[in-house]
């Protein structure tokens, strides 16, 4: 079952739209960011904040390398928040506080909706996956 499972979001993920594709790494992100948070304080669960803090900012190293710096100044704003979270999440990572990761999740959420608002006005033929996706370098389900 679990391969049916996987090899469904492979496939959902090999032939998504580029505008989907980044709404499905918003997600994911905010699904181990959310994880991290609910494990912050429980000195037992210190390696699942660990992890999924790093989960997250592998995310947003994706969401980084994969902008287009040709489409104008947009790409650059971008790239200043995705760097300015990854610093956030560094720190909550450091120091295992709550309110980075919410900062974070809070963001996230906001991109995850412009995205979302975005890539369902705009008609884009379906292309593969990014390379780092498609290689596996990022996983997004968990």
């Amino acid at each position: 079952m679990n391969k049916g499972i996987e090899h469904y979001k492979k496939t959902d993920v090999n032939t998504s739209s580029q505008g989907k594709l980044v709404v499905m790494l918003y997600d994911g992100a905010i699904k181990f960011l959310e994880t991290a948070l609910a494990a912050v304080g429980d000195k037992h669960k210190i390696d699942t904040v660990h992890n999924n803090i790093v989960k997250a900012q592998d995310i947003i190293v994706e969401l980084l390398a994969s902008l287009n710096y040709d489409a104008g100044d947009i790409a650059n704003r971008l790239a200043a928040i995705y760097t300015y979270m990854n610093k956030r999440l560094l720190e909550a990572n450091v120091k295992k506080e709550r309110e980075p990761i919410v900062e974070v999740i809070g963001y996230m959420k906001e991109l995850k909706d412009a995205w979302s608002k975005a890539a369902e006005s705009v008609s884009v033929p379906e292309r593969p996956a990014t390379p780092a996706l498609s290689a596996g370098k990022v996983n997004i389900t968990g």
